[in-house]
């Protein structure tokens, strides 16, 4: 681990779960653990990662504590706001005062490895500001407000962003204090980059880095833990 940095994972475990139905995804079970752990595993097993730090709705923050109680990393579980932005906002503020560096990551995406999470930050500790990405596999269309398709991208310059998403803490701040309420409902920290004028690199992520979403996706996430 670098001496001179201190990583701190941002665990976004704030949502309503509405395309799940309602029922909490973060603690559906994948091979008799829960999404939420085997996310917050990822992370107490890297090297690079001083400290956890989640956002969870209020009505959820017993129940996390008490099934994260063994992960040494995990510093707190905070309250999130109504948007994912004042969620992370809410962890960062909890962070320790030594933090250098952000690593921002969805609570649904268990499948992360630690060669995403170690290449990431390394990126944005070089650079400032780093995401995962994979290239997009199919023609993507733009639309006008009755379908009809307007032009179609080059698609080898397009890619679907992951997560983690890292900053230095300071940018990242500094993008927030800038943009003040346009920050606020923006579903991707890149963004806030991007519009402070920060280049983001992006690395490699994996195709199955996956978001627990709806329904289809926990089979389809145990079959990639079982390796077929």
């Amino acid at each position: 681990m670098n001496e001179k940095r201190f990583v701190s994972a941002v665990i976004v475990a704030a949502g309503s779960s509405r395309r799940m139905g309602g029922i909490n995804k973060l603690l559906l079970t994948l091979l008799g653990k829960t999404v939420l752990e085997r996310t917050v595993e990822a992370f107490e097993k890297n090297e690079n990662v001083n400290e956890i730090v989640l956002a969870a709705r209020a009505e959820d923050i017993e129940e996390y504590t008490a099934l994260l109680s063994r992960y040494k990393k995990v510093k707190c579980i905070v309250e999130g706001g109504e948007t994912r932005q004042k969620s992370v906002a809410a962890a960062v503020s909890a962070c320790d005062g030594k933090c250098t560096l952000l690593a921002i990551h969805d609570g649904a995406r268990p499948l992360v490895t630690q060669k995403i999470i170690n290449d990431t930050v390394a990126a944005a500790a070089e650079c400032g500001a780093a995401a995962c990405a994979v290239e997009v596999k199919d023609t993507v269309k733009i639309i006008d407000g009755n379908s009809f398709i307007t032009d179609t991208p080059e698609r080898a310059s397009l890619r679907a962003v992951h997560t983690p998403q890292c900053f230095d803490k300071k940018l990242y701040l500094e993008c927030i204090d800038k943009l003040g309420e346009a920050a606020k409902d923006m579903t991707d920290d890149c963004r806030l980059a991007e519009l402070c004028g920060k280049k983001v690199r992006l690395v490699a992520s994996s195709y199955t880095n996956i978001k627990i979403t709806t329904a289809e996706d926990i089979p389809f996430a145990e079959s990639i833990l079982k390796g077929e």
